[in-house]
């Protein structure tokens, strides 16, 4: 980047100089060129003056309104011009120009028509093309360069330029393609896929019976859940070219230009005959359009626009799939989803149990890795992760032994591993005084005691006390199988046990020395219970009404319903955060001694397993009871 620069700096050098070279040199019809050493601006008195001092040696007058006078200095050697192929004699000189009144004449001035100094009369007839040529044409001609010298010299830096319509990066090398074998589980989506994948291959059979094939297929799923590595798959086991896109890409300072980017991808693509376009996050794009009116919305109409003609444009004929991906299907413009376009939809979900022991499978089979790892135990612990926080897992037990200089992965290597994607690396340097120490310990145990007693509660994995990210301590709770559904029961446990460490604090050290601690514990109940209230209609008196904000909702800066029902809203919110708080406070004092008896214990470790923690409550309860 810095020799290209350097590059530049000498090319403007050069081009300046030529410039001024031109600009000094004029051609003479008695075989020599002037040479122009300065150029002076006079006024017309001091010009008069030089005059009769005999300084010209010629004078010409332009147009009856322009005074320019030579004054010769000497004669040089003789030069040979290439491209006349005739030797010229240089002659060096210095100009005065001035400007006289239309209405005087040059005998009024006391110029001499007939005297020594020589008198040229010259009259220019110009073109209003010719004159604006003069003005601008050295800017565009430098602007012209400029742009020309960045496309050739600087390639990297031409993508920055608003003209430059290029979209889309063809990757079709041989090597290395993605298919479907490197996806593992989501069997139902490759299922749901692999007719597209027919289809490429063999289009003869569909138009044989005069079937319209899906031509437009949208992936929506949550983020890095694998959208972008299906598309790959599917133009790896087609064997097509794949042109892959960001929605952001369209997006340009100059309205239109998204437009024409558009069109210049689907060119691209139909000149190769069968093609995969792929567009990532086409929600930057292809949002629901509303009646407001800025340059934004403006350009992203214009591109939605363009992106609907092409659909439009698509005919049985046509083998190219277009297949998008967002993780917000809920916010795309209806037009987008009606039948003859985006014909088929695909959900790519979280991997279920099976479905992520088939990923650690896939992402292990060339490592090597000892008799105690239980990949159905990791699978299991790893509920809710996606295939790339999977990956992250193992690629994080792996640099563990490289770091080590080991080569077998272990169970403490995806203890650690699993410890650090999901609740964030151990700071042990930034350490807390005991006070702290002691109130975040009792704040730990609150939950898991709570998650350990309710029924509904997730169980308890791990209790750490080590700071992690901006978090002191870190309880980690695991559900025992995937859930889809949740009931309103499990809800209000999750309420009473993100609501234990406040209650705690107020029991143990009194309402004097609550700490500020429970606020984020408080955010998660609040959202909780506002779900329950106006989601999912899980109150008798609200009623199963949905008075969520909707996305047609979004650019309404009011709320969806009346003032009285908010209020009624927020005392509801307030009934069950005081009932649910009343609850926790209920546990914490029919269970006082386990709780200081476990805060003695994770003090000294400060860590205890699901194991350790779960041994040690059943030996107090009974003591209690």
């Amino acid at each position: 980047m810095k020799k290209g620069f350097l590059y530049f700096i000498v090319f403007i050098i050069v081009v300046s100089w030529l410039l001024q070279l031109y600009k000094n040199y004029s051609l003479s019809d008695d075989d020599t060129i002037q040479v122009i050493k300065e150029k002076r601006t006079m006024v017309l008195n001091d010009f008069l003056k030089a005059y009769k001092k005999w300084l010209f040696s010629k004078v010409v007058l332009t147009d009856g309104v322009d005074l320019v006078g030579y004054e010769y200095l000497w004669t040089g050697k003789k030069t040979t011009l290439m491209t006349l192929n005739k030797s010229f004699t240089e002659q060096y000189v210095n100009t005065y120009s001035t400007k006289k009144p239309l209405d005087t004449s040059l005998n009024e001035l006391g110029i001499d028509l007939t005297g020594k100094v020589l008198l040229d009369i010259e009259y220019q007839e110009r073109w209003i093309l010719q004159t604006l040529f003069e003005e601008v044409g050295p800017i565009l001609l430098f602007f012209v360069v400029f742009l020309l010298f960045f496309k050739f010299m600087m390639p990297k830096w031409w993508s920055w330029f608003p003209f430059n319509v290029k979209a889309g990066k063809l990757d079709n090398k041989a090597k290395n393609k993605t298919k479907f074998s490197d996806v593992a589980g989501m069997e139902e989506v490759k299922a749901e896929l692999s007719e597209i994948v027919d289809y490429l291959k063999n289009p003869a059979k569909y138009h044989k019976v005069w079937a319209r094939h899906p031509k437009w297929v949208l992936l929506f799923g949550e983020p890095w859940s694998g959208k972008t590595l299906l598309a790959r798959a599917v133009a790896g086991e087609s064997n097509v070219p794949f042109f892959s896109v960001s929605g952001s890409e369209f997006m340009e300072m100059l309205v239109g230009m998204g437009a024409a980017k558009v069109r210049e991808l689907f060119g691209k693509a139909k000149a190769v005959g069968k093609a995969i376009i792929f567009i990532d996050e086409i929600d930057a794009i292809g949002r629901r359009r509303w009646a407001g009116y800025s340059w934004g919305h403006q350009e992203q109409e214009q591109t939605l626009n363009q992106i609907l003609t092409e659909m439009d444009g698509f005919d049985t004929n046509t083998n190219i799939i277009v297949i998008a991906a967002t993780n917000r299907p809920d916010v795309l413009d209806p037009a987008l989803l009606r039948a003859g376009r985006f014909d088929r939809k695909v959900m790519v979900s979280r991997p279920t149990y099976e479905e992520r022991i088939s990923i650690f499978t896939y992402y292990l089979k060339t490592k090597k890795i000892d008799e105690n790892v239980n990949i159905e135990s990791l699978a299991k612990r790893t509920s809710g992760l996606v295939g790339a926080d999977i990956e992250n897992i193992v690629n994080e037990a792996s640099l563990r032994i490289a770091k080590d200089g080991r080569v077998s992965l272990g169970k403490a290597d995806f203890e650690y591993a699993l410890e650090k994607v999901l609740m964030g690396p151990e700071k042990k340097v930034k350490s807390m005084n005991e006070q702290e120490k002691k109130i975040v310990t009792f704040h730990e145990l609150w939950h898991a005691v709570t998650a350990y007693l309710l029924p509904q509660a997730d169980p308890v994995e791990k209790i750490s006390i080590v700071r992690r990210w901006y978090a002191l301590g870190v309880t980690w709770m695991t559900p025992e199988e995937d859930k889809n559904l949740y009931s309103k029961a499990k809800f209000l446990d999750q309420i009473v046990s993100l609501l234990w460490w406040r209650a705690a604090e107020e029991v143990f050290f009194g309402e004097d020395e609550i700490t500020t601690g429970a606020s984020n514990d408080f955010e998660k109940a609040t959202g909780i219970i506002t779900d329950m209230i106006t989601k999912y209609g899980m109150d008798e008196d609200i009623g199963t009404i949905s008075y969520a904000d909707s996305e047609k909702n979004e650019y309404n800066l009011t709320k969806p319903y009346s003032e009285r029902t908010a209020e009624m809203i927020d005392k509801k919110i307030k009934t069950y955060m005081s009932d649910c708080y009343d609850k926790a406070k209920k546990i914490i004092k029919t269970n006082k001694s386990v709780l200081e008896s476990l805060s003695e214990l994770l003090l000294e470790k400060e860590y205890l397993t699901k194991e350790e923690f779960e041994s040690m409550m059943q030996t107090l309860l009974k003591k209690n009871d």
